[in-house]
């Protein structure tokens, strides 16, 4: 090349490195929320004035925004009762009885609204149109990059009878379930809008401030997620409130949050509010109905207070001042610093149960925010295996093999029965209710289980801890976290998330054969399905001791170094190519008493009774 050709052709490769580096910078957004709320709780109804300063860190001028608008999906025709419609008897139970969609049945004065009466941008009028849940402005102004832009709107709402997460009257008599309840704007990010419909599932928001006032009867008690800055003056959180009423007779509450994905609240006269402060942890809020059949909340506070204590030194620090437990809802769902949930339970285990999966989320949705939308699994299951963990440490089971045992049956159960959805599938897109909480549950939750059996579990350990230092009060994917996996363990792992994400292919390794010799025994293994995974093999022996062997796969590149049990022999790797690995062990047969894959038991094999031979 001629020096001038030289020349330019650095010139064009440094110009388009930081073109390129520029472009996969990470950004987030950010909004700050001031709202105005008058509530008509005789008519089950609200009237919203809300101010948002949204800024825009990304490299890109936006010329739209989208909001949310969630309760209007909560109507006869709409397309979450569509969605419920077409599957029929696969729907969630929540959503229809005998196959008949609940939403199809709302009357009309109980239909969900968020009526949009103007929205302007730094005080000029936009034009809108709303497409059901999502609602698209124009801009007159558009929003450059690193800037700030203004947006105040004014709406009316109707509670919609509670059929799935929002609303009025649920079955345990809660008057008002405020969730997802404003137009909330939606999250900006190098995928683009993410502005999924709203038919029954999962969200996802920019990190955002809210400093939110609401008028209501003074004879309410509001459970909420975030700080109560006036508790003297409303009814529920001190002795003798001194509570200040306008004209029609409403108390003022005043709450802040900051760094949060959303506001919520709930709100009934016959709320108790009790609270504790875990040490060197949250003050946590119990917000619900005081009864016989609510009598496991009181037992539950020294468990709550050793969650989080376990929380925190597992997968990092709680970073808000405070979480609210509140009765209402169906089922449970998580929100910024509290969670809905059901209030009555049969059992303490299962309350503890409810409360400690959703106050998880609080970790793997809220500080850990990824996109619940398109990788439910990152939350969920991240969210279900640290439910296990801990409620493995809070209710030991002696005869349980590890704290997961359950969801692997549960899972080679469903595996086998031909109805498995890909967890990589988008959360609302399943078919089957069963199949989308065995993908993003139960197969979230082994993803992380599978990496311990993998790389260990003290090395899984540390990659928790590093995804949660380098991205709480982020956004993270799916690629951020298996980046910080591959870095700590020394693996590559791009071929188990191909395998146990995208594709429904089981796992089914098996002893094949074995022969004894003079001084030692050759044991030939099998890979009956299509996923290759490295293998645990242990040995017992007649005087019971445990030998342990780690047969690595060729394409993890680096053996695992450690385990939770001990020593352990490193054997050649096993090429993912070949169905079968013999290899010898320098013990004969009257040494020996079983010998078997994975005494551990969190290999995910769907056949685990051919993982044993009893030596006789």
């Amino acid at each position: 090349k001629s020096p001038m050709t030289q020349k330019f052709l650095a010139i064009f490769l440094l110009a388009f490195g930081l073109f390129s580096a520029q472009q996969d910078a990470y950004y987030q957004q950010y909004a700050k929320y001031k709202m105005n709320i008058d509530v008509d709780a005789a008519n089950f109804s609200y009237n919203g004035k809300q101010e948002i300063q949204y800024t825009n860190n990304s490299p890109d001028e936006l010329s739209v925004v989208y909001f949310h608008l969630y309760w209007n999906a909560f109507k006869p025709g709409s397309m979450m009762d569509q969605r419920v419609q077409n599957q029929g008897k696969n729907a969630d139970g929540r959503l229809a009885e005998n196959g008949v969609s609940r939403l199809s049945t709302i009357p009309k004065n109980e239909e969900g609204s968020q009526k949009i009466n103007w929205i302007k941008q730094n005080g000029k009028d936009l034009k809108f149109e709303v497409q059901e849940t999502i609602m698209k402005v124009y801009l007159n102004e558009k929003i450059k990059p690193n800037s700030t832009t203004t947006f105040t709107m004014d709406w009316d709402s109707v509670v919609p009878k509670q059929i799935r997460r929002s609303g009025r009257n649920n079955r345990e008599g809660i008057d008002m379930t405020m969730t997802q309840w404003y137009p909330k704007i939606a999250e900006y990010d190098y995928d683009g809008w993410a502005t999924f419909d709203y038919v029954g599932r999962e969200f996802h928001a920019p990190f955002a401030d809210f400093d939110v006032t609401i008028k209501i009867d003074k004879d309410y008690v509001i459970g909420a997620g975030g700080i109560l800055e006036n508790p003297s003056e409303v009814k529920g959180y001190t002795e003798n409130p001194d509570i200040k009423t306008d004209k029609d007779n409403k108390a003022t509450w005043k709450f802040t949050a900051k760094n949060m994905l959303d506001f919520a609240w709930a709100a009934d006269k016959d709320y108790s509010v009790e609270s504790f402060v875990v040490p060197d942890g949250p003050k946590v809020f119990f917000v619900y109905q005081k009864s016989e059949k609510t009598k496991y909340w009181e037992e539950a506070k020294p468990y709550i207070t050793k969650y989080y204590q376990i929380m925190n030194n597992t997968f990092g620090r709680y970073v808000y001042p405070n979480y609210s437990f509140v009765q209402g809802g169906d089922g449970g769902m998580e929100y910024g610093m509290c969670t809905m949930i059901l209030g009555e339970s049969k059992s303490l285990e299962g309350l503890l149960g409810l409360m400690i999966h959703e106050g998880s989320h609080s970790w793997f949705q809220q500080m850990l925010a990824t996109n619940e939308s398109t990788k439910p699994w990152l939350d969920e299951g991240f969210t279900s295996y640290a439910e296990s963990y801990v409620m493995y440490q809070l209710f030991p089971k002696t005869n349980e093999a590890n704290p997961f045992i359950n969801s692997l049956k549960g899972y080679a159960y469903f595996a086998k029965s031909g109805r498995e959805e890909p967890a990589s599938w988008l959360s609302d897109h399943h078919d089957n209710g069963t199949a989308y909480s065995v993908a993003s549950y139960t197969k979230g939750e082994l993803f992380l289980v599978e990496l311990g059996y993998i790389m260990g579990e003290e090395t899984l350990s540390k990659v928790m801890k590093k995804y949660y230092q380098d991205w709480h009060l982020k956004h993270p994917s799916d690629r951020d976290f298996m980046h910080i996996a591959q870095q700590i363990s020394g693996m590559d792992l791009k071929w188990f998330y191909h395998y146990w994400i995208n594709t429904t292919k089981t796992i089914d390794y098996a002893i094949k054969d074995v022969k004894y010799g003079d001084t030692y025994t050759t044991i030939t293994l099998v890979n009956n399905s299509d996923v290759p995974m490295p293998i645990d093999f242990n040995v017992l022996t007649k005087d019971k001791k445990t030998i342990n062997y780690h047969i690595p796969l060729n394409m993890m590149r680096s053996p695992k170094k450690s385990d939770f049990y001990g020593n352990f022999q490193t054997l050649d790797y096993w090429n993912w190519t070949s169905k079968e690995y013999t290899f010898s062990i320098p013990y004969k047969k009257d040494e020996l008493k079983l010998l078997g894959i994975d005494f551990s038991q969190r290999l995910a094999d769907v056949n685990p009774e051919n993982n044993t031979l009893e030596v006789k």
